[in-house]
């Protein structure tokens, strides 16, 4: 009760962006403020909101909104009584998965601020709870940098962000951004952007928390934790860090004494190694580097992209290969196998089901294809290139840990 006060643990709670803006346009119809909400571009829709955050809101009639709209406004509703009744840190942060836009950090500012969240109360901005966008596509991880910096330049929310804790966290995707692109693709832009992201906070004054959606199998970003951790980004880790322990690990991990404290251990080690930038200077990576991995996601993602997207058949083979239908019918996750139930597309089938479904056939291609034909064409292309990707294995643990892990 010391250490946690008495709730245990925070809870985070999470939700996707396109019920965040379809919950805004109908309170916005219902007020009579906005009628096609949907149809603004992003800046329109981002004045509009600063606009409604620095004024008293508006509360619509509830029974006459939307049934989803009900229940995303009733989720701020207990967020903020649990903050009254048991402590304002039960509640973690508000993640938004599939974040495209800034705007969609701003929809769950607006309607926070309907349960008094946030937002200009008595002259003052109040903020008590933080959104963490989640880019889990190839293209939203390559988008990151502009979104990041319309969202920290925005006026009202640099306001609100001062108002709490001016951290911004910052959610990484690992399963889709493999399901959409492949292993190589994915794990190069995931170091990428955190690279740009936490530069960008540094350049405006607002410290950045990545939180890495990593799940237990590689596919989905899993590996040794202290060898995951040691092989981020020189001087992206400033003395935070926060990943996801995915069900299917959680056992094998934290299931005994010994072992949670050894896991515990390896991560608070590699965490204070990594941070090593809060006290002295960093070597930056070299520029040779990105060349290469730039050569080496072209190939990979175009090989992965082939056989996932253009090949025909392929997703028919893999709804008959693998029990991936059965999967979704165990009432055991905390979401549904497919985004929308009866499409059977790659973009429906959540990362949690692809995977799973791959590895119960005995086929792991989330972990590895891709990789080895980028790698063959890479040596084949010149006869020095051999040479060069041994040195990177020697001398960047990014690529040591892509390897080892694959």
């Amino acid at each position: 009760a010391k250490t946690f006060g008495f709730y245990l643990a925070r809870i985070d709670i999470r939700q996707e962006s396109t019920v965040h803006t379809e919950a805004v346009a109908d309170i916005l119809s219902h007020l009579g403020i906005q009628a096609d909400y949907e149809q603004l571009d992003e800046e329109q829709r981002l004045q509009l909101l600063g606009e409604l955050l620095s004024e008293s809101p508006r509360l619509p009639q509830r029974e006459n909104l939307q049934p989803m709209t009900r229940e995303v406004l009733a989720v701020f509703d207990v967020v903020a009584e649990l903050q009254h009744c048991v402590s304002p840190l039960v509640i973690g942060r508000y993640v938004i998965s599939m974040a495209h836009h800034a705007s969609d950090v701003m929809h769950v500012m607006y309607l926070a601020s309907l349960a008094g969240l946030c937002g200009q109360q008595e002259g003052e901005f109040v903020c008590r709870i933080g959104a963490s966008p989640l880019f889990e596509t190839i293209n939203d991880l390559a988008h990151i940098e502009p979104v990041m910096t319309r969202l920290l330049d925005d006026p009202v929310y640099r306001r609100l962000l001062q108002a709490a804790d001016n951290r911004q966290e910052v959610m990484l995707g690992y399963s889709d951004s493999a399901k959409d692109g492949g292993i190589v693709a994915s794990v190069w832009n995931l170091y990428q952007a955190q690279q740009k992201v936490v530069a960008l906070g540094l350049e405006r004054g607002v410290p950045i928390r990545l939180f890495h959606g990593r799940g237990g199998t590689i596919g989905r970003g899993g590996g040794p934790t202290h060898q995951a951790i040691t092989s981020q980004p020189a001087g992206t880790l400033l003395g935070h860090i926060k990943f996801t322990e995915q069900g299917e690990v959680l056992s094998n991990k934290y299931g005994n004494r010994e072992t949670a404290v050894f896991e515990l251990t390896v991560g608070l080690t590699g965490t204070i190694l990594a941070s090593v930038g809060l006290v002295d200077e960093v070597t930056p990576d070299k520029e040779v580097y990105a060349e290469i991995m730039e050569q080496l996601r072209a190939t990979g993602e175009r090989t992965y992209r082939q056989l996932t997207e253009e090949t025909e058949g392929f997703l028919d083979y893999f709804y008959e290969a693998t029990p991936v239908s059965e999967i979704g019918l165990l009432n055991i996750g905390s979401r549904p196998s497919h985004r929308k139930q009866k499409d059977r597309s790659k973009y429906s089938v959540r990362a949690i089901a692809w995977v799973f479904g791959w590895a119960q056939a005995r086929q792991t291609l989330p972990a590895w294809y891709g990789l080895g034909s980028t790698l063959e064409a890479f040596c084949e292309a010149d006869p020095g290139n051999l040479k060069k990707l041994r040195k990177l294995h020697r001398d960047w643990p990014f690529f040591r840990a892509l390897l080892s892990n694959t």
